[in-house]
């Protein structure tokens, strides 16, 4: 099983979240990227509502998947592997997770860092179709 990407942006800046969640005004920076993200999301041709609706979407998905990432209680395969016994040490408990950490965590080709491409691809291909109507 491969850990959390030690490579992700959440484990080369773990200070990022923090630092994001302890300002209450946007800076200069933050302010280009998302003036630039909501120029590409309308170019593309969104509407301004739209366009509101997507930023909120992809910046809420970024965002969560880095803070998820980086509260897994493992960074290392072995770290993983532990997690996973123990829960399949109390399997009759946690019936769904015994099942995920043996037939999909466990199988060796489990990597947690591709959930992100998979879950940006779905949020993406749900606002290409919403721009498609």
């Amino acid at each position: 099983m491969a850990p959390a990407r030690p490579g992700s942006p959440a484990w080369r800046h773990p200070w990022a979240i923090g630092l994001t969640d302890s300002r209450t005004a946007p800076g200069p920076a933050t302010l280009r990227h998302h003036d630039a993200v909501l120029g590409c999301l309308r170019a593309a041709g969104f509407s301004v509502e739209m366009t509101a609706h997507a930023i909120s979407l992809i910046d809420s998905y970024l965002y969560g998947f880095a803070v998820q990432e980086r509260s897994l209680p493992f960074t290392t395969g072995e770290e993983a592997a532990q997690v996973a016994d123990a829960i399949l040490g109390e399997a009759e408990a946690y019936p769904h997770l015994a099942e995920l950490a043996t037939e999909h965590v466990l199988s060796g080709s489990y990597d947690y860092g591709e959930e992100f491409a998979y879950g940006l691809d779905l949020v993406l291909d749900a606002l290409e179709r919403r721009l498609e109507r």
